[in-house]
């Protein structure tokens, strides 16, 4: 059995029971769990010291899981969503179906369509969102690739990913826009 392989396996086993992971992304490595599940989402604001206010990141496998996610959504944020040319997190307003903690107070969600191979099979075989907040404790940068990621962070999470921790590329985090309710964006993160 590869580590991809190993690696989901024990990932879904981790998620299942509301734990905690570090893993992989299409950006930077994350810290990860059960979007719909508010005991996990409490953990990892525990986790990196982040204050409950900030809400959080998930990841979906598909544009059409928006749909159980965002009420009323925009048709036309389909072709925004194809057309990106990098990772794009779009925050909807009118969240629905996750974790208190992933919502932010006024209401909207910060999704991001998945292209990466290990984070989209994860996502399709778990049937849910999965969080996405950069592997650091609040007010540290944000590690560019697994040997940034701080030791603190790698023994605090149930499950470290071994896939891809020999990368030594820098990663990016995605760009961030704002859908405005009249179909229009905002530039949030380049």
């Amino acid at each position: 059995m590869t580590h991809f392989d190993e690696d989901l396996r024990h990932c879904l086993t981790v998620l299942e029971q509301g734990g905690t992971i570090l893993y992989p992304t299409d950006t930077i490595w994350g810290i990860g769990c059960d979007a719909t599940n508010e005991a996990a989402v409490r953990r990892i604001f525990d986790i990196k010291g982040r204050d409950s206010a900030k809400s959080l990141i998930m990841l979906v496998a598909d544009e059409k899981d928006i749909l159980q996610y965002v009420a009323n959504p925009d048709p036309s944020l389909f072709s925004l969503i194809a057309e990106a040319g990098k990772p794009t997190t779009i925050v909807f307003d009118g969240a629905i179906g996750v974790a208190p903690g992933v919502i932010h107070p006024d209401g909207s969600v910060a999704i991001r369509v998945v292209r990466d191979r290990f984070c989209r099979h994860l996502v399709k075989r778990f049937r849910k969102p999965i969080v996405s907040t950069s592997a650091n404790f609040s007010g540290d940068p944000a590690p560019r690739n697994f040997a940034e990621v701080l030791q603190g962070i790698r023994t605090a999470v149930d499950y470290v990913v071994t896939h891809r921790q020999d990368e030594q590329a820098p990663g990016e985090p995605s760009a961030v826009i704002k859908w405005n309710g009249d179909g229009t964006t905002t530039i949030i993160r380049p």
